[in-house]
């Protein structure tokens, strides 16, 4: 990154953390409870002489420490650059408490309106931070180091920091007033909306994204040989029989067969161990949990997470593997890793609902009941991880270049539909 580059990224972001820090404000002022990292920081402004902008630098230099101590020498000192930009977001607060000094909603509903486009400042600021993508604000880095070390899920650690700072919020204001004060329904529901509106922001602003910093090509790779090796990816609903297809298509043109032997490859290739990868491929908790994790990817740019760090170390084992001999890749998004190989064909196949449970009651031994509660949560949890760490949706059509309905036709028919295609 040249200079010149870095700079401009330095000003978009100190404009999104003047942004947030007025989001944060705006929030504070609706009376309803203020943003979950600036609970604490909020509830100790209130009785003691230091402002909100005063307590939140203090509260992010102890956050800062904590990283040190957490992290060791894995501590970058590059890190350090958080404290300045701690104390310019706190006084930054202050000036927003200031400037919104007129703003003092009595009703409740302009108190949730006030809320609510609160949230929309906030949500546009960390939007902006995180397209600079220069520096982490110290409560993410928090969680981004715990991460680190503990080897735990960036967005169910950032969830339970969240939690932990408003129970914390909520403990100090029982104990200096006898009752809530800083902490209330306004902050559970920043803390629900404002990733997803910075998420909402990120997607259709993404032309001014490329505006800004220019478009991010893939990488294509650029090594392969004269003749491109074949590929041919197969994604499929849980009990379609895709594996079966993908080991007679791998048998019919004597390729290398891969599935569950990518995530062998993957983990003695990024050094991570096999339960390491196994653990984190394709799951995701549904509901609202699983919304609450996404949201949480909001705050950051580029943050190995546990199932995007497993996806990345499976990816570039996949393009190494496309890239020197023909194979049948089952699983494992291979068509989104290899959306741009030259000479790869990307199938899709599913099947009737009768037909996978009698499939999956066969070979799992399971009763009717069991396999279809068995393949509607297999197909959900692929569905999840695949808008986790690629933001598309798994299954659409657009992505595929075939899509074969397996309770029509048998695997050997199947086969040469296929093979006649690609030829």
């Amino acid at each position: 990154m040249t200079k010149r580059e870095l700079c401009k990224r330095y000003f978009v972001f100190l404009i999104g953390l003047f942004i947030s820090s007025f989001g944060v404000s705006f929030v504070t002022k609706a009376a309803l409870g203020t943003s979950p990292i600036s609970s604490i920081p909020y509830v100790l402004s209130l009785d003691l002489p230091w402002t909100l902008g005063e307590f939140t630098i203090v509260f992010s230099v102890l956050l800062i420490i904590l990283q040190i101590v957490i992290l060791g020498r894995n501590f970058q000192k590059v890190s350090l650059l958080q404290i300045p930009v701690s104390i310019l977001f706190g006084y930054f607060i202050d000036l927003s408490m200031l400037l919104l000094v007129w703003l003092n909603p009595q009703q409740w509903v302009s108190k949730f309106l006030a809320l609510f486009i609160g949230c929309v400042i906030l949500a546009f600021g960390v939007y902006i931070e995180v397209i600079a993508n220069v520096v982490m604000l110290p409560g993410e880095a928090f969680v981004k180091a715990v991460t680190v070390r503990f080897h735990t899920d960036f967005g169910t650690t950032k969830v339970c920091f969240d939690a932990s700072m408003t129970v914390i919020a909520g403990v100090l204001s029982l104990v200096l007033f006898h009752a809530l004060q800083g902490v209330g329904i306004g902050t559970i529901i920043a803390a629900l909306i404002v990733g997803f509106i910075a998420k909402f922001f990120g997607r259709i602003l993404m032309p001014f994204t490329e505006l800004l910093f220019g478009k991010v090509e893939e990488k294509i790779i650029t090594d392969e040989p004269e003749e491109t090796p074949l590929v041919i990816t197969i994604a499929r609903e849980y009990g379609s029989g895709g594996r079966d297809i993908g080991k007679a298509l791998a048998k019919r043109l004597s390729i290398e067969y891969y599935d569950t032997k990518v995530l062998k490859i993957a983990a003695r290739e990024s050094g991570k161990t096999q339960a390491y990868i196994d653990k984190n491929d394709q799951k995701v908790t549904g509901s609202l949990i699983f919304d609450l994790y996404l949201e949480s990817t909001a705050y950051t740019a580029g943050v190995a997470e546990n199932g995007k760090s497993a996806f990345g170390a499976e990816e570039q084992v996949i393009k190494e593997l496309a890239a020197k001999k023909s194979c049948v890749i089952v699983g494992r998004l291979a068509n989104f890793t290899l959306q741009n190989h030259k000479n790869a064909f990307h199938i899709f196949v599913h099947g009737d609902m009768k037909d996978k449970v009698r499939r999956v009651m066969e070979r799992d031994g399971l009763s009717r009941t069991e396999a279809e509660k068995k393949i509607k949560t297999m197909d959900r949890e692929r569905g999840e991880h695949c808008r986790l760490v690629t933001g598309k949706e798994w299954g659409q059509a657009r992505y595929y270049d075939l899509s074969v309905n397996t309770s029509k036709y048998n695997t050997e028919q199947i086969v040469d539909f296929i093979l006649n295609f690609c030829k």
